[in-house]
């Protein structure tokens, strides 16, 4: 039988990011398959360095709060407005 899970490698450890119906200590094997990479549409150096002096400028337009927590959860990170 085979399934298909997403998972996270932590400290040594896979953790599954999706419920799995396995036995405790089922032994399992693992393929991993690296996250796809797109390369960069900018390939010129100055229109790099442009895009790097917009995202920066934006960076310092929004700064995180003083009063911010130190750790944001998983909910606060992907928080959409």
């Amino acid at each position: 039988m085979s399934q298909t899970f997403k998972a996270i490698f932590r400290d040594g450890a896979f953790i599954p990011q999706t419920p799995c119906d396995l036995p405790e200590g089922s032994e399992v094997e693992l393929t991993i398959s690296k996250p796809r990479v797109i390369p960069p549409k900018a390939t010129d150096a100055e229109e790099r360095k442009r895009i790097l002096e917009r995202m920066v400028a934006r960076m310092r337009a929004n700064p995180i709060p003083a009063e911010a927590p130190l750790r944001f959860t998983r909910e606060e990170l992907h928080e959409r407005r």
